[in-house]
């Protein structure tokens, strides 16, 4: 779920950016709060998949807003 492409969060609102962007923040808190009480992840690579997913959304929003896009 977290993989999205430039292409994919170019085509979305600004709405929809800010709503991904607290689901994403949501989940990579959960998971590393899983990870430093000890547990075992499904799937450790999540967390650099979120925080790159959270980089992309945050970097397509600064562009849209100077005008950019």
């Amino acid at each position: 779920m977290a993989i999205l492409r430039a292409d994919e969060i170019r085509g979305m609102s600004i709405e929809e950016m800010v709503e991904r962007l607290k689901e994403f923040r949501a989940e990579l808190a959960r998971t590393r709060a899983t990870a430093a009480a000890g547990g075992s992840l499904e799937n450790p690579a999540r967390i650099k998949e979120l925080k790159r997913a959270i980089a992309r959304i945050l970097t397509i929003m600064k562009e849209k807003q100077k005008g950019g896009a």
